[in-house]
Protein backbone atom coordinates (compact mmCIF):
# COMPACT_ATOMS: atom_id res chain seq x y z
CA UNK A 1 0.00 0.00 0.00
CA UNK A 2 1.14 3.18 -0.55
CA UNK A 3 2.21 5.78 2.23
CA UNK A 4 0.36 9.26 1.42
CA UNK A 5 2.38 10.74 4.04
CA UNK A 6 5.61 9.43 2.77
CA UNK A 7 5.33 8.96 -0.70
CA UNK A 8 8.95 8.34 -1.38
CA UNK A 9 8.71 5.42 -0.45
CA UNK A 10 7.14 4.27 -3.84
CA UNK A 11 9.80 2.01 -5.81
CA UNK A 12 9.57 4.21 -8.63
CA UNK A 13 9.94 7.31 -6.75
CA UNK A 14 13.40 5.68 -4.97
CA UNK A 15 14.52 4.89 -8.34
CA UNK A 16 14.05 8.67 -8.91
CA UNK A 17 16.27 9.83 -6.27
CA UNK A 18 19.26 7.03 -6.94
CA UNK A 19 19.66 7.82 -10.37
CA UNK A 20 22.11 10.98 -9.72
CA UNK A 21 24.08 9.03 -6.88
CA UNK A 22 23.74 6.20 -9.30
CA UNK A 23 25.71 8.21 -12.29
CA UNK A 24 28.35 9.36 -9.57
CA UNK A 25 29.18 5.96 -8.29
CA UNK A 26 29.14 4.33 -11.98
CA UNK A 27 32.19 6.72 -12.61
CA UNK A 28 34.15 5.54 -9.06
CA UNK A 29 33.87 2.13 -10.21
CA UNK A 30 34.92 2.13 -13.73
CA UNK A 31 37.91 3.69 -12.38
CA UNK A 32 38.11 0.93 -9.96
CA UNK A 33 38.63 -1.62 -12.86
CA UNK A 34 34.79 -2.50 -13.45
CA UNK A 35 34.81 -5.20 -16.42
CA UNK A 36 32.89 -7.69 -17.95
CA UNK A 37 32.36 -11.02 -15.92
CA UNK A 38 33.39 -10.98 -12.40
CA UNK A 39 36.52 -9.81 -10.79
CA UNK A 40 38.45 -10.43 -7.96
CA UNK A 41 41.66 -12.48 -6.93
CA UNK A 42 42.07 -15.95 -8.20
CA UNK A 43 42.15 -18.79 -5.91
CA UNK A 44 42.13 -22.16 -6.91
CA UNK A 45 42.29 -24.00 -3.61
CA UNK A 46 38.88 -23.22 -1.42
CA UNK A 47 39.00 -25.66 1.27
CA UNK A 48 41.23 -24.47 4.14
CA UNK A 49 41.56 -27.86 5.95
CA UNK A 50 42.92 -29.42 2.43
CA UNK A 51 45.70 -26.39 2.62
CA UNK A 52 46.37 -27.53 5.91
CA UNK A 53 46.54 -31.19 5.71
CA UNK A 54 46.89 -32.26 1.94
CA UNK A 55 44.99 -35.17 0.65
CA UNK A 56 47.30 -37.65 -1.56
CA UNK A 57 47.20 -40.45 -3.46
CA UNK A 58 47.63 -43.41 -3.02
CA UNK A 59 47.63 -42.73 1.11
CA UNK A 60 50.64 -43.42 3.09
CA UNK A 61 52.66 -45.75 3.81
CA UNK A 62 52.96 -45.80 -0.01
CA UNK A 63 54.55 -42.79 -1.96
CA UNK A 64 52.17 -40.14 -3.05
CA UNK A 65 51.96 -39.52 -6.73
CA UNK A 66 49.04 -37.09 -6.83
CA UNK A 67 47.48 -34.15 -4.61
CA UNK A 68 44.42 -32.33 -4.24
CA UNK A 69 44.68 -29.05 -5.79
CA UNK A 70 41.86 -27.28 -5.62
CA UNK A 71 38.56 -27.01 -7.64
CA UNK A 72 37.10 -24.38 -10.13
CA UNK A 73 33.16 -23.32 -9.27
CA UNK A 74 32.43 -20.04 -11.05
CA UNK A 75 32.67 -16.66 -9.14
CA UNK A 76 33.70 -18.07 -5.80
CA UNK A 77 36.84 -18.07 -7.19
CA UNK A 78 37.73 -14.74 -7.43
CA UNK A 79 37.83 -12.98 -4.11
CA UNK A 80 37.11 -9.19 -4.25
CA UNK A 81 40.13 -7.94 -2.12
CA UNK A 82 39.58 -4.03 -2.28
CA UNK A 83 39.47 -2.06 0.75
CA UNK A 84 37.76 1.27 2.08
CA UNK A 85 36.16 2.87 -0.24
CA UNK A 86 36.30 1.10 -3.33
CA UNK A 87 35.16 -2.02 -1.97
CA UNK A 88 32.01 0.65 -0.55
CA UNK A 89 31.35 2.13 -4.08
CA UNK A 90 31.27 -1.87 -5.08
CA UNK A 91 28.67 -2.21 -2.96
CA UNK A 92 26.37 0.82 -3.29
CA UNK A 93 26.47 0.52 -6.71
CA UNK A 94 25.45 -3.04 -6.73
CA UNK A 95 22.77 -2.20 -4.34
CA UNK A 96 21.62 1.01 -7.22
CA UNK A 97 21.44 -1.65 -9.92
CA UNK A 98 19.23 -3.92 -8.10
CA UNK A 99 16.93 -1.14 -8.08
CA UNK A 100 16.24 -0.97 -11.52
CA UNK A 101 17.17 -4.25 -12.71
CA UNK A 102 16.80 -8.24 -11.79
CA UNK A 103 20.21 -9.57 -10.29
CA UNK A 104 21.86 -11.94 -12.56
CA UNK A 105 22.33 -15.33 -11.79
CA UNK A 106 25.21 -16.38 -10.03
CA UNK A 107 28.25 -17.13 -12.46
CA UNK A 108 28.61 -20.67 -10.84
CA UNK A 109 29.03 -23.93 -12.57
CA UNK A 110 26.04 -26.19 -13.00
CA UNK A 111 26.79 -29.05 -15.19
CA UNK A 112 30.55 -28.42 -16.88
CA UNK A 113 31.25 -31.08 -19.66
CA UNK A 114 35.23 -30.60 -20.52
CA UNK A 115 37.77 -28.39 -20.88
CA UNK A 116 41.13 -27.05 -21.88
CA UNK A 117 43.98 -24.83 -20.43
CA UNK A 118 45.23 -22.18 -23.35
CA UNK A 119 48.75 -20.86 -23.68
CA UNK A 120 47.90 -17.95 -21.39
CA UNK A 121 46.90 -20.26 -18.39
CA UNK A 122 43.28 -19.60 -19.07
CA UNK A 123 41.05 -22.79 -18.07
CA UNK A 124 38.31 -23.17 -20.33
CA UNK A 125 35.31 -25.50 -19.42
CA UNK A 126 31.86 -26.14 -21.15
CA UNK A 127 28.76 -26.40 -18.98
CA UNK A 128 25.42 -28.29 -20.80
CA UNK A 129 23.33 -26.69 -18.31
CA UNK A 130 24.61 -23.42 -18.36
CA UNK A 131 24.73 -23.70 -22.17
CA UNK A 132 28.23 -21.57 -21.91
CA UNK A 133 32.23 -21.83 -22.13
CA UNK A 134 32.99 -20.54 -18.62
CA UNK A 135 36.33 -18.50 -18.84
CA UNK A 136 38.68 -18.89 -15.37
CA UNK A 137 41.44 -16.44 -16.46
CA UNK A 138 44.10 -15.97 -13.44
CA UNK A 139 46.46 -13.69 -14.96
CA UNK A 140 43.62 -11.18 -15.48
CA UNK A 141 41.82 -11.84 -12.33
CA UNK A 142 38.70 -12.62 -14.07
CA UNK A 143 35.68 -14.81 -14.69
CA UNK A 144 33.87 -14.59 -18.33
CA UNK A 145 30.93 -16.52 -19.68
CA UNK A 146 30.65 -17.24 -23.28
CA UNK A 147 27.20 -17.86 -24.27
CA UNK A 148 26.90 -17.14 -28.38
CA UNK A 149 27.85 -19.83 -31.17
CA UNK A 150 26.66 -17.63 -34.16
CA UNK A 151 25.50 -14.01 -33.89
CA UNK A 152 22.75 -13.92 -31.52
CA UNK A 153 22.32 -17.83 -31.55
CA UNK A 154 23.62 -19.16 -28.53
CA UNK A 155 24.56 -22.32 -27.64
CA UNK A 156 22.49 -25.49 -26.95
CA UNK A 157 24.80 -27.87 -26.15
CA UNK A 158 28.47 -27.84 -25.88
CA UNK A 159 30.59 -30.41 -25.49
CA UNK A 160 33.61 -30.98 -26.49
CA UNK A 161 36.49 -28.40 -26.52
CA UNK A 162 39.81 -27.33 -28.17
CA UNK A 163 42.10 -25.06 -28.95
CA UNK A 164 42.34 -24.58 -32.75
CA UNK A 165 44.92 -22.51 -34.76
CA UNK A 166 45.74 -19.03 -34.31
CA UNK A 167 44.11 -18.72 -30.77
CA UNK A 168 41.52 -20.20 -31.93
CA UNK A 169 38.78 -22.03 -29.86
CA UNK A 170 36.70 -24.91 -30.97
CA UNK A 171 33.88 -25.84 -29.50
CA UNK A 172 31.32 -28.81 -30.43
CA UNK A 173 27.23 -28.00 -29.52
CA UNK A 174 25.91 -31.58 -30.15
CA UNK A 175 22.54 -29.69 -29.94
CA UNK A 176 23.21 -27.58 -32.98
CA UNK A 177 24.92 -30.62 -34.68
CA UNK A 178 28.48 -28.54 -35.66
CA UNK A 179 31.87 -27.08 -33.92
CA UNK A 180 31.88 -23.38 -33.66
CA UNK A 181 34.71 -21.60 -34.11
CA UNK A 182 35.63 -18.95 -31.61
CA UNK A 183 38.35 -16.27 -31.72
CA UNK A 184 40.24 -15.82 -28.35
CA UNK A 185 37.91 -13.03 -27.20
CA UNK A 186 35.28 -16.01 -27.45
CA UNK A 187 33.83 -14.06 -30.34
CA UNK A 188 32.38 -16.21 -32.96
CA UNK A 189 33.44 -16.75 -36.56
CA UNK A 190 32.47 -19.45 -38.06
CA UNK A 191 31.66 -23.65 -37.83
CA UNK A 192 32.64 -26.61 -38.87
CA UNK A 193 30.64 -29.74 -40.13
CA UNK A 194 27.48 -28.07 -40.46
CA UNK A 195 25.09 -30.78 -41.68
CA UNK A 196 27.36 -33.88 -41.31
CA UNK A 197 27.07 -34.69 -37.74
CA UNK A 198 24.53 -36.92 -36.29
CA UNK A 199 25.58 -35.88 -32.33
CA UNK A 200 29.18 -34.23 -32.16
CA UNK A 201 30.91 -34.70 -28.85
CA UNK A 202 34.37 -35.17 -27.74
CA UNK A 203 36.92 -32.87 -29.76
CA UNK A 204 40.61 -32.88 -30.31
CA UNK A 205 43.70 -31.29 -32.29
CA UNK A 206 46.23 -32.25 -34.05
CA UNK A 207 48.68 -28.73 -34.07
CA UNK A 208 51.39 -30.47 -36.02
CA UNK A 209 49.02 -31.27 -39.49
CA UNK A 210 46.51 -28.85 -38.17
CA UNK A 211 43.70 -31.81 -38.11
CA UNK A 212 40.71 -31.20 -36.08
CA UNK A 213 38.86 -34.81 -34.53
CA UNK A 214 35.47 -34.97 -34.32
CA UNK A 215 33.39 -37.66 -31.96
CA UNK A 216 30.24 -38.51 -34.14
CA UNK A 217 28.42 -40.49 -31.01
CA UNK A 218 25.26 -41.15 -33.01
CA UNK A 219 27.31 -42.28 -36.23
CA UNK A 220 29.90 -43.77 -34.30
CA UNK A 221 32.95 -42.89 -35.54
CA UNK A 222 35.09 -39.91 -35.63
CA UNK A 223 34.99 -37.52 -38.86
CA UNK A 224 38.05 -35.65 -39.60
CA UNK A 225 38.68 -32.10 -40.75
CA UNK A 226 41.72 -29.85 -41.37
CA UNK A 227 41.51 -26.25 -39.98
CA UNK A 228 39.37 -25.09 -42.61
CA UNK A 229 36.83 -27.06 -42.12
CA UNK A 230 37.01 -29.84 -45.06
CA UNK A 231 36.14 -33.04 -44.11
CA UNK A 232 39.36 -35.28 -44.57
CA UNK A 233 38.54 -38.25 -43.74
CA UNK A 234 36.04 -40.43 -41.44
CA UNK A 235 37.95 -43.30 -38.73
CA UNK A 236 35.47 -46.54 -38.13
CA UNK A 237 31.84 -47.46 -38.20
CA UNK A 238 29.80 -49.23 -35.66
CA UNK A 239 31.13 -52.31 -34.13
CA UNK A 240 32.71 -54.23 -31.56
CA UNK A 241 36.00 -55.45 -33.55
CA UNK A 242 39.46 -53.24 -33.95
CA UNK A 243 38.96 -49.91 -35.29
CA UNK A 244 35.17 -49.81 -34.81
CA UNK A 245 32.97 -47.62 -32.09
CA UNK A 246 30.04 -48.17 -29.90
CA UNK A 247 28.66 -44.44 -28.89
CA UNK A 248 32.33 -43.20 -29.30
CA UNK A 249 32.51 -39.88 -26.73
CA UNK A 250 35.61 -38.22 -25.60
CA UNK A 251 39.07 -37.52 -27.44
CA UNK A 252 42.47 -36.57 -26.66
CA UNK A 253 45.40 -36.10 -29.11
CA UNK A 254 48.48 -36.56 -27.72
CA UNK A 255 52.46 -38.04 -28.45
CA UNK A 256 51.24 -38.08 -31.99
CA UNK A 257 48.60 -40.25 -31.47
CA UNK A 258 44.70 -40.01 -31.17
CA UNK A 259 42.92 -41.39 -28.20
CA UNK A 260 39.21 -42.55 -28.68
CA UNK A 261 36.94 -43.20 -25.76
CA UNK A 262 34.88 -46.22 -27.19
CA UNK A 263 32.34 -45.67 -24.25
CA UNK A 264 29.54 -48.87 -25.27
CA UNK A 265 32.65 -51.21 -26.13
CA UNK A 266 34.21 -50.38 -22.18
CA UNK A 267 37.80 -49.69 -23.93
CA UNK A 268 39.98 -46.83 -25.04
CA UNK A 269 41.29 -47.20 -28.19
CA UNK A 270 44.24 -45.39 -29.47
CA UNK A 271 45.08 -44.85 -33.10
CA UNK A 272 48.40 -43.54 -35.25
CA UNK A 273 48.47 -39.83 -36.59
CA UNK A 274 47.00 -41.00 -39.32
CA UNK A 275 44.09 -42.49 -37.86
CA UNK A 276 44.28 -45.64 -39.43
CA UNK A 277 45.64 -48.24 -37.71
CA UNK A 278 44.83 -48.88 -33.68
CA UNK A 279 48.09 -49.00 -31.91
CA UNK A 280 46.55 -50.33 -29.03
CA UNK A 281 43.48 -50.87 -26.61
CA UNK A 282 42.57 -51.17 -22.91
CA UNK A 283 39.80 -51.63 -20.84
CA UNK A 284 36.73 -54.28 -20.47
CA UNK A 285 33.57 -54.09 -18.41
CA UNK A 286 33.73 -55.39 -14.93
CA UNK A 287 33.28 -54.72 -10.91
CA UNK A 288 36.80 -54.04 -10.07
CA UNK A 289 38.84 -50.19 -10.12
CA UNK A 290 40.53 -50.37 -13.50
CA UNK A 291 37.74 -51.60 -15.06
CA UNK A 292 35.85 -49.65 -17.35
CA UNK A 293 31.89 -49.49 -17.41
CA UNK A 294 31.01 -46.19 -18.66
CA UNK A 295 34.41 -44.36 -19.45
CA UNK A 296 33.97 -41.27 -20.45
CA UNK A 297 36.39 -38.30 -20.69
CA UNK A 298 39.93 -39.28 -21.73
CA UNK A 299 43.63 -37.08 -21.19
CA UNK A 300 47.43 -38.16 -21.37
CA UNK A 301 50.06 -36.13 -19.37
CA UNK A 302 54.01 -35.41 -20.40
CA UNK A 303 54.89 -38.54 -18.83
CA UNK A 304 53.09 -40.77 -20.96
CA UNK A 305 50.24 -41.79 -17.93
CA UNK A 306 46.63 -41.83 -19.73
CA UNK A 307 43.68 -40.79 -17.40
CA UNK A 308 40.33 -41.91 -17.89
CA UNK A 309 37.06 -40.83 -16.62
CA UNK A 310 34.93 -43.99 -15.11
CA UNK A 311 31.34 -42.14 -15.03
CA UNK A 312 29.54 -45.50 -13.91
CA UNK A 313 31.42 -45.65 -10.78
CA UNK A 314 32.69 -41.94 -10.35
CA UNK A 315 36.52 -42.63 -10.52
CA UNK A 316 39.41 -40.98 -12.47
CA UNK A 317 41.46 -44.33 -13.59
CA UNK A 318 45.43 -43.97 -14.00
CA UNK A 319 46.98 -45.97 -16.43
CA UNK A 320 50.55 -46.02 -18.42
CA UNK A 321 51.27 -45.93 -21.62
CA UNK A 322 50.87 -49.35 -22.41
CA UNK A 323 47.49 -49.51 -20.72
CA UNK A 324 48.19 -51.17 -17.38
CA UNK A 325 46.52 -49.87 -14.64
CA UNK A 326 48.43 -47.60 -11.93
CA UNK A 327 45.53 -46.10 -9.77
CA UNK A 328 42.25 -45.05 -9.24
CA UNK A 329 40.91 -41.56 -7.30
CA UNK A 330 37.47 -41.14 -6.58
CA UNK A 331 34.49 -42.67 -5.71
CA UNK A 332 30.99 -41.61 -5.29
CA UNK A 333 30.18 -38.36 -2.77
CA UNK A 334 30.66 -34.39 -2.72
CA UNK A 335 33.89 -34.72 -0.49
CA UNK A 336 37.44 -34.05 -1.65
CA UNK A 337 38.51 -36.44 -4.33
CA UNK A 338 34.76 -38.06 -4.91
CA UNK A 339 32.55 -37.23 -8.14
CA UNK A 340 29.39 -37.78 -8.52
CA UNK A 341 28.81 -38.56 -12.89
CA UNK A 342 32.00 -36.94 -13.43
CA UNK A 343 32.62 -36.78 -17.59
CA UNK A 344 35.85 -35.13 -19.38
CA UNK A 345 39.15 -34.63 -18.09
CA UNK A 346 42.30 -32.65 -19.18
CA UNK A 347 45.88 -31.38 -18.62
CA UNK A 348 48.08 -28.80 -18.23
CA UNK A 349 51.45 -27.58 -18.74
CA UNK A 350 52.24 -27.88 -15.50
CA UNK A 351 50.62 -31.54 -15.33
CA UNK A 352 47.32 -30.75 -13.30
CA UNK A 353 44.67 -32.65 -13.93
CA UNK A 354 41.80 -31.12 -14.12
CA UNK A 355 37.91 -33.52 -14.20
CA UNK A 356 34.61 -32.54 -14.47
CA UNK A 357 32.61 -33.21 -11.84
CA UNK A 358 29.46 -32.96 -13.08
CA UNK A 359 26.76 -33.29 -10.79
CA UNK A 360 28.68 -31.63 -8.30
CA UNK A 361 28.99 -28.59 -10.00
CA UNK A 362 32.55 -28.39 -10.45
CA UNK A 363 35.99 -29.04 -11.69
CA UNK A 364 38.59 -30.87 -9.61
CA UNK A 365 41.97 -30.66 -10.23
CA UNK A 366 44.74 -32.59 -8.98
CA UNK A 367 48.24 -31.71 -9.16
CA UNK A 368 50.78 -34.72 -10.55
CA UNK A 369 53.68 -35.06 -8.48
CA UNK A 370 55.88 -37.58 -10.95
CA UNK A 371 57.38 -41.12 -10.95
CA UNK A 372 54.48 -43.18 -11.74
CA UNK A 373 55.86 -47.12 -11.45
CA UNK A 374 54.86 -49.49 -14.24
Amino acid sequence: MVDPIFPWTLPGFRRLLAWPLLLALAGLVAGCGGAQGVRGEFRLQLDETAVRNPVMWPTPPEVPRYMYAGELIGERNFVDTSEGVERGAKNVFNWLVGLFEEQPEEMTLQRPQAGVVDPSGRVLVTDTSRNAVYVFDEAQSELQIWEFADGLQRFRGPIGIALGRNGEVLVSDAELGHVVRLDSTGKPIGAIGKGLFKRPTGLARDPGRGLVYVADTHAHDVKVFDDDGNLVKIIGYRGDGEGQFNYPTHLAFARGELYVTDTMNNRVQVFNGDGELVERAFGRRGLYVGQMVRPKGVAVDDEGNVYVVEGYYDHLLVYNGAGEFLLGIGGTGTGTGKFFLPAGTWIDSHNRVFVADMFNGRVAVFQFLGGQDG
